[in-house]
């Protein structure tokens, strides 16, 4: 109980900026002091305990402890919680009811990610989470001519994966995304934003024009989701920008807790974001984490960044803004298919924008199409998923999703994480091989208007 009386708090969650640059930020002792204090607090309500690896992790080690208590957990085992946690960031804005501004002022999240830097700034960091957190240069390489089809060829060969398991620790049976040698960018590159000219080949259109951040897995994995978008807002009689430069936005060097590299990040994508919001765009990008990063956690980092300030209150998800343009009387219904009964997993880093469910109401906005709701973690968090030492508790976690698809049986299926929609799919495909493969919900509303 608080000073206040209050157990629990009901007030909108509210979150305070990380402080990285505070001294005290990366002083280990009163880390570690914070640690026992929100894992004490954690301990007493147990209520996240379905969430992640996270939560059971720290309740085995103080059931398991002599006293039963958080005193009783060597300081040492503190980091075995922060190794399970993948900054998803349900568990401040779904299930704690003692997040600010509430009197403990627990923010899980952050405090992970605070440890994660200091272990991170001490060099406990293994070779691989640096390589696989680097997605933007992996993808350079592995789309080059040659290289592409010796990348691709090795995620598929079982005796290349036991090597890259036993020596790196990439797990043999993660699966892992094709490169392709034709990236979005490249695709799309005559819609590079010119301040001086509006692209012609984009539509006549006096509504405002939309920057698409293509992110990393849409410009080298599977470059046809950024196809859809562009599809869809130009059908949409919206104009389609590329910034002139774009680099990883930063959220697996964030998860990593590396966060010099997050900052570099920031510096280098900032500017040539801001001088489209200065042309009047409005961003989107058709992944959740990316969405995310430049909507709170960066804002977060860098508070008085007036540039970074700028470039998240113009980033929208997708969808978020297809229903701008729906509540505006502008979105297109002209569609033309059906799409029947759709199991829709609703991805972790779009629930916390708290945005509402858009996604669901745009596609119900096609006739004869029902969407069902999936509000679980899919657990594979992008490098979580395919780790040696976490594949299994991350198909764990996917398993209440994959339960209810069978159940529904739906036409469609799909996340609008890709990744999550990939590591869904792969677990059906071990109960079922002949099973249907995931389709984000952006192609999805381009069958339906027949793009």
């Amino acid at each position: 109980m608080t000073p206040d009386g209050k157990e629990g708090g009901l007030d909108a969650p509210t979150r305070h900026p990380l402080n990285q640059n505070d001294p005290k930020f990366w002083d280990e002792d009163d880390l570690n002091k914070e640690l026992e204090r929100v894992y004490d607090i954690c301990h007493g309500c147990r209520r996240c305990v379905s969430l992640c690896n996270a939560f059971p992790t720290l309740f085995d080690l103080v059931d398991e402890s002599p006293t039963m208590e958080v005193d009783g957990i060597d300081v040492a085992d503190y980091n075995k919680v922060v190794e399970q946690c993948y900054l998803c960031d349900l568990c401040y804005l779904t299930k704690c009811p003692y997040v600010p501004p509430h009197a403990w002022n627990l923010d899980f999240p952050h405090v992970m990610l605070r440890a994660k830097a200091v272990n991170f700034k001490k060099g406990d960091t293994k070779f691989r989470d640096n390589i696989i957190t680097s997605t933007d240069m992996i993808g350079k390489i592995a789309s080059k001519p040659i290289v592409n089809t010796l990348v691709n060829i090795g995620n598929k060969t079982p005796p290349i994966r036991a090597v890259l398991d036993k020596t790196i620790g990439i797990h043999k049976d993660a699966k892992l995304p094709p490169y392709q040698r034709k990236t979005s960018r490249k695709t799309h590159g005559a819609l590079i934003f010119d301040p001086n000219k509006v692209n012609k080949s984009t539509t006549n259109s006096a509504h405002e024009r939309v920057t698409l951040f293509t992110t990393c897995y849409c410009n080298y994995n599977e470059p046809s989701i950024a196809d859809s978008v562009i599809k869809v807002l130009e059908h949409n009689g919206v104009g389609v920008d590329l910034a002139a430069r774009e680099h990883c936005c930063g959220m697996p060097k964030l998860e990593l807790g590396d966060l010099k590299t997050v900052e570099k990040l920031m510096q280098q994508n900032i500017p040539a974001l801001y001088e489209t919001v200065k042309a009047g765009n409005v961003i989107v990008a058709a992944v959740p984490s990316c969405v995310l990063m430049f909507k709170q956690e960066l804002p977060l980092m860098f508070p008085d960044n007036e540039q970074v300030q700028a470039v998240a209150k113009a980033f929208y998800d997708p969808f978020e803004y297809l229903h701008k343009l729906h509540k505006e009387g502008r979105l297109s219904l002209d569609f033309k298919q059906s799409l029947g009964n759709v199991s829709y997993h609703v991805a972790c880093h779009q629930r916390v924008q708290n945005i509402g469910p858009k996604t669901k109401l745009i596609l119900e906005l096609i006739q004869d199409t029902m969407v069902k709701n999936i509000e679980r973690c899919s657990g594979h968090d992008g490098t979580y998923g395919v780790k040696s030492e976490t594949l299994e508790f991350a198909n764990k976690i996917a398993r209440p999703i994959v339960k209810q698809i069978e159940q529904q049986a739906p036409d469609h299926y799909g996340s609008d994480c890709p990744i999550a929609g990939r590591h869904i799919e792969n677990n059906l495909k071990k109960n079922n091989a002949n099973s249907q493969e995931a389709i984000h919900p952006i192609d999805l509303l381009c069958l339906a208007y027949g793009i």
